[in-house]
């Protein structure tokens, strides 16, 4: 039986330095969870708030905003899906569906995932001591070592108890702590957290139930997008028991002299103020509103976004949700993040979504949305219709190239072709649907 935590501390690495310290902490007050920095902290000079406007600098328990139960700030260092089925899997020992009705309050979740999470904030069950769990065997090496007491470890290693976990098999114990590290990240798929060669990697697998190459087609999206010019989390593909394995290297992670220093980050539904439950009705709009108050550079991150919108319409990228953008936060002004999780999907019908609302209520996967909506990103028609015929080119002219980096046979070539990457509903109403490159 877990204990429910009467409270949890929130430590956070202030920017430049590579030791956390204790912000304050978290308390249950009925259906919600309050916050209240510590005197420790306020009195630093250094201090910053963990986000405003929701947690302000200021003595007391602050409850969160509107509709929240949770400051959003805060659920973003929460483990999403995938860790929330990592721990269930560790503290229960349930397999597959039988552990689909297993629930743990927000507090265990914290205190019992990984804390090498995405952001600069960690979770401790004290104000005093921080204890990194899962953060010390997280080499090759390491992975070795625990595994069978010596050897070159391989990325099989990771895809080996990433798979226990999705198929509700035990973890093998000796392996526990590298399930625990991968347990912080968000997200629904199968993943886990690498240190090689000097650099912070997410390593995300194969699933088993995936009926197209979703980690190919991530990785042939990503490098169109970096091709575009967009700024991109670099990606490189590799093999994991024989099956294709997606290496994203972290932005969020800085190496220096002293150590890894860690940036804020917060995510666009932080940044908009809403609840999961409430998200549905978000717009690219809202979120290019608050870019021109309170962003950095605003005119070239609008210029950006509409980039980033354009290609998700163009590579069939519907899950787009809030919490798939992010911006960095320094404790007065926010900067997006190099884009990540552009994940071609499954396409089951001609007509698409976007997860966001991209102009006027509408949320259709087409360009002619795109340009409806091209005053919101301070641009003219002609401007935004630029940088649609931009994206396209470069994806015509770079297809086959970024297919061959990835190893894409011919017949997975053809099939996402037009369905995925160029689908002919994204191009209703704008013009003809390009061919491909060979």
């Amino acid at each position: 039986m877990i204990s429910e935590p009467r409270e949890v501390f929130v430590w956070t690495w202030l920017p430049e330095e590579v030791e956390p310290v204790v912000a304050g902490r978290i308390v249950p007050e009925g259906a919600r969870y309050d916050f209240a920095y510590g005197r420790s902290y306020l009195s630093r000079k250094n201090a910053i708030p963990l986000y405003q406007p929701e947690l302000p600098l200021q003595t007391g328990q602050q409850a969160p905003l509107g509709p929240l139960d949770m400051a959003n700030c805060l659920r973003d260092g929460l483990p999403d899906r995938w860790g929330r089925r990592v721990i269930i899997n560790r503290l229960t020992g349930r397999k597959g569906a039988d552990a689909a009705d297993v629930e743990f309050s927000d507090l265990v979740y914290m205190l019992e995932s990984g804390s090498d999470r995405i952001g600069a904030l960690d979770f401790q069950a004290s104000a005093t001591e921080y204890i990194a769990r899962g953060g010390g065997r997280t080499t090759p090496d390491d992975l070795a070592e625990l595994a069978r007491g010596g050897g070159a470890a391989t990325l099989d290693d990771l895809a080996e108890f990433a798979g226990n976990v999705e198929a509700g098999k035990p973890v093998p114990a000796q392996l526990e702590q590298a399930i625990l590290h991968g347990s912080s990240i968000g997200g629904a798929r199968p993943k886990a957290l690498l240190d090689d060669a000097g650099r912070k990697l997410i390593v995300k697998f194969s699933a088993s139930n995936d009926v197209i190459s979703m980690v190919k087609a991530e990785f042939i999206a990503m490098r169109l997008a970096a091709r575009i010019g967009i700024d991109v989390a670099p990606v490189e593909l590799a093999q994991a028991l024989g099956k294709d394995a997606l290496i994203v290297e972290r932005f969020d992670r800085v190496p220096g002299v002293r150590g890894w220093t860690r940036r804020a980050m917060v995510s666009a539904l932080t940044i908009l103020g809403e609840s999961e439950i409430s998200a549905h009705h978000l717009s690219y709009g809202e979120l290019a509103d608050q870019i021109r108050a309170r962003f950095t550079r605003p005119e070239e991150t609008l210029r950006e976004l509409f980039l980033r919108l354009v290609l998700n319409i163009l590579v069939g990228n519907t899950d787009d949700h809030a919490r798939n953008h992010a911006a960095f936060w320094d404790g007065d002004m926010l900067a997006l993040t190099p884009a990540y999780d552009i994940a071609p999907q499954v396409r089951a019908a001609h007509e698409a979504n976007q997860a966001m609302v991209v102009a006027n209520r509408d949320r259709r996967a087409r360009l002619e949305t795109c340009l409806s909506a091209a005053g919101k990103f301070l641009l003219r028609e002609g401007e935004a219709r630029d940088h649609i015929n931009h994206a396209v080119d470069v994806i015509r002219r770079d297809w086959a190239d970024v297919c061959d980096e990835a190893g894409l046979p011919d017949v997975e070539r053809r099939a996402f072709a037009g369905r995925q990457f160029f689908n002919a509903y994204a191009f209703e109403g704008f013009g003809k649907v390009p061919k491909m490159g060979n």
